[in-house]
């Protein structure tokens, strides 16, 4: 009876180290393959950033809202800004404008959907060596009030010096002025 324990015990060290040894390499070589798409879309918006080379790269997609047919970024389809400081692709926000207007940033290629044109999808390197997406040529920002898909609270606000706009998938910038006289498209009062 001392033997087949004695055996038993073995095969439970022998299965416990096989398992150990399994486990690191596998998980290893897991993390740096299979793990990292998996894994994006619980991490955090900087980790998932850090982690979009593997993958695609940030999409721009469209979305209807009361301002139109509009361009919106991410998971969460937030609606993203131009900003009129941004002098062609190089960004003029940084430090606590970019706390408060976050950049639109990939590591990976960005993509487009809906009536978005990836003709007209591009990146540039911002001052901290991130890249920065961009449409038509506008650097593309979030804004921190906006929580989910429906929100624009952004639109034409006047921060760090120069006007906030969202953008159509032209790559003109939604200006409610102009739209409420030219354009049947704003679909009712901005509250």
């Amino acid at each position: 009876m001392t033997r087949p324990l004695a055996l038993a015990a073995s095969a439970s060290v022998a299965a416990a180290l096989l398992a150990g040894c399994g486990s690191s390499s596998s998980s290893s070589s897991s993390s740096t393959a299979a793990s990292t798409p998996s894994s994006t879309p619980t991490q955090s918006t900087a980790a998932a950033t850090s982690t979009a080379a593997a993958g695609a790269g940030e999409a721009v997609a469209t979305k209807q809202s009361k301002l139109g047919t509009i361009l919106a970024a991410g998971s969460k389809h937030l609606t993203v800004y131009m900003f009129e400081a941004d002098k062609g692709t190089s960004s003029a926000c940084s430090g606590a404008c970019a706390k408060a207007w976050p950049p639109v940033t990939t590591e990976g290629q960005p993509t487009v959907s809906g009536a978005a044109l990836s003709a007209d999808l591009g990146t540039t390197v911002r001052a901290d060596g991130s890249k920065q997406v961009t449409y038509k040529g506008h650097p593309l920002y979030f804004f921190e009030k906006d929580e989910d898909s429906g929100d624009a609270y952004g639109q034409g606000s006047k921060a760090f010096g120069a006007g906030w706009y969202v953008l159509k998938p032209s790559g003109a910038k939604v200006d409610d002025d102009e739209d409420s006289s030219s354009s049947g498209d704003k679909g009712g009062d901005k509250s």
